[in-house]
């Protein structure tokens, strides 16, 4: 896997909507991946005989434009979700520096495991509204699918939701590369 023709952070800055806002959005079972109330971490387990995490970058940053208003530092985590060891979902966590000092060692030791267990296994984490967005295929992701021998012949989508932990919330965006939506909507994969 080579990530080298771009750099951390990986993000970019684009227009997230209410499921309900969008005209048109993918076929199923696509449409049912993107609005699955549960882990999608849980859901990727059982495509394939191997799951692993590899982290891109994390780091204390500024948002971007329009991604988390009024903080202007955040703690970001990005990583790619891999099923036998193809990148699938590239995921972007947003942080605000409150919380991330009130429970700085779950995340700073989650390491290679997926933020997903430690969220569904932790009722503390109540999770919240979910909205999408489709990436074209000359964005930044795009971008990065094609390093990683994905090139994108059509729009990506993907999903953002809001995690809550007592006042603080959390924003967790995960982006479905090309490997994961033609496997969703070709194989039929466990739902």
């Amino acid at each position: 896997m080579n990530v080298t023709s771009l750099s951390f952070p990986y993000g970019e800055s684009i227009q997230w909507f209410s499921p309900d806002k969008i005209a048109q959005l993918p076929d199923n079972p696509l449409k049912e991946w993107i609005l699955a109330k549960g882990s999608l971490t849980k859901r990727l387990k059982k495509c394939g005989t191997h799951f692993e995490v590899k982290v891109l970058g994390e780091d204390f940053l500024p948002p971007l434009e329009g991604e988390y208003p009024n903080q202007t530092q955040v703690w970001v985590r990005e990583v790619l979700l891999c099923v036998d060891s193809e990148p699938w979902v590239f995921a972007r966590t947003l942080i605000p520096a409150q919380l991330f000092s009130s429970r700085e060692q779950d995340f700073v030791n989650l390491g290679t495991r997926s933020l997903g267990e430690l969220l569904y296994a932790n009722d503390n984490f109540v999770p919240g509204k979910v909205e999408v967005a489709h990436f074209s295929n000359q964005s930044r992701l795009a971008q990065l699918a094609s390093t990683l021998s994905q090139p994108t012949a059509e729009s990506l989508w993907g999903r953002r939701r809001y995690f809550c932990y007592q006042e603080h919330q959390m924003i967790v965006c995960e982006a479905f590369l090309p490997k994961a939506q033609q496997a969703i909507q070709h194989l039929k994969l466990p739902q």
